[in-house]
């Protein structure tokens, strides 16, 4: 397992939280449509199609609020099929543990991963929850549309007052 997988922070800064990330008794959402996307949780199902829009969109995704090159942290970097299986479990093993939150991004006619949404516990005190998302190079006029879509979710469907999320692209 990599430190930071897909741009969420490392396992171990989330195993140990004193607070648990979300209320025992939420149910995380297991879909979202917006406009011309569908999000559903993050999988090892998504793997070759996760790989091909992340990896053909590298600069894109540095460029995304969020995403800036961090030495630490050296995501996107080229990765095998194998090493993004590695992350894909990662990340539902988080989701089953309510560590943390991805989600894919699907094109409703032909299921092709457009992007990608990440909720995870903030690094810093003033926010409950950081959220990053990015969509694939070919694909960058759905950056706002998901975005307002994503705030609006996260505002009437997750239980966080204080969201760290960039509405600005």
């Amino acid at each position: 397992m990599h430190g930071r997988t897909h741009g969420a922070p490392a396992l171990c800064e989330t195993e140990h939280m004193d607070a648990p990330f979300v209320p025992d008794d939420f149910v995380p959402p297991l879909e979202l449509e917006v406009p011309g996307m569908r999000l559903e949780p993050l999988g090892p199902e998504h793997n070759e199609r996760d790989h091909e829009a992340w990896s053909s969109s590298m600069d894109r995704i540095r460029a995304t609020p969020g995403f800036e090159h961090d030495p630490e942290d050296p995501w996107p970097r080229p990765m095998t099929l194998e090493e993004n299986l590695a992350d894909l479990e990662g990340h539902q093993a988080d989701f089953a543990a309510r560590r943390g939150f991805t989600y894919t991004v699907l094109d409703p006619a032909d299921l092709d991963v457009v992007g990608c949404v990440y909720i995870y516990p903030s690094k810093d005190e003033e926010h409950d929850v950081r959220v990053t998302s990015w969509v694939r190079a070919t694909r960058s006029e759905l950056d706002t549309p998901l975005r307002n879509g994503l705030s609006r979710w996260l505002a009437t469907d997750w239980p966080f007052e204080r969201v760290d999320y960039e509405l600005e692209v």
